[in-house]
């Protein structure tokens, strides 16, 4: 059930993005165990992407997922981000990298982009974050061409009672002080580790996907026992 007290104001979020930006990288592989990398070429694979493919990667934070589109499959990316210090970090990388990945700064809820003009839209990580789920996704809707797909990787609650008291345990008090001694900042850990309790996960999001009316064929999986789950939807 989602908790209303959650303060999802744009401006907070921002500032609390920009506060771990220059530690989101190392905390995100120490708190996954490395497994990050795996799910984002899982994310890939999933989405269906093709070589030269247009993709755009929202909430990109540094770049990674949009990375590995461009890596994997040599797809034509974009990332945007509505955080300033994210982006800048991404775009770091791009240089080191000599990629060709494009980054601007831009919220998913009022993408700067005309209508069909991506073959992929994704997400990871961050559609939990907005504070209009239902205009993000209509806007990535928006920006993909019919019959294109949106991936997204988000977090989930196992149905098995073990594993979910287990993740919860995890979650609730172990990411926050992993996350808050590599960054100096444990109360955003600690917000993230709430916006993800959340999150409407699986079955729930299905139906908030259903319920825009802009997506067909809607599937979803669960990954690491039910940690994370990833869904492809195709644009009607």
């Amino acid at each position: 059930m989602q908790n209303s007290s959650l303060n999802k104001d744009p401006k907070n979020i921002q500032s609390m993005f920009a506060s771990i930006a220059d530690s989101y990288d190392k905390a995100n592989k120490v708190m996954t165990f490395g497994l990050d990398k795996k799910w984002r070429k899982q994310v890939v694979k999933y989405s269906k992407a093709q070589k030269q493919d247009k993709i755009l990667d929202c909430a990109t934070g540094t770049g990674d997922l949009a990375f590995c589109f461009e890596n994997t499959i040599g797809a034509n990316t974009t990332g945007i981000d509505f955080c300033q210090e994210m982006i800048n970090i991404a775009k770091q990388k791009a240089v080191k990298q000599n990629s060709n990945t494009e980054f601007k700064t831009a919220d998913m809820t009022q993408l700067p982009f005309k209508d069909n003009q991506f073959n992929v839209c994704s997400v990871a990580y961050g559609i939990r974050n907005t504070n209009n789920i239902k205009l993000a996704l209509k806007e990535m809707a928006r920006v993909t061409k019919p019959d294109g797909y949106l991936v997204i990787l988000e977090t989930g609650v196992s149905s098995t009672f073990i594993i979910k008291q287990s993740l919860s345990f995890y979650t609730k008090h172990i990411m926050p002080l992993l996350g808050g001694f590599i960054s100096g900042k444990k109360t955003a850990y600690q917000y993230l580790n709430q916006s993800s309790q959340n999150f409407p996960g699986g079955k729930n999001f299905v139906k908030l996907l259903k319920d825009t009316g802009h997506f067909k064929n809607i599937e979803f999986k669960s990954l690491c026992l039910g940690a994370s789950f990833l869904y492809r939807a195709q644009i009607k």
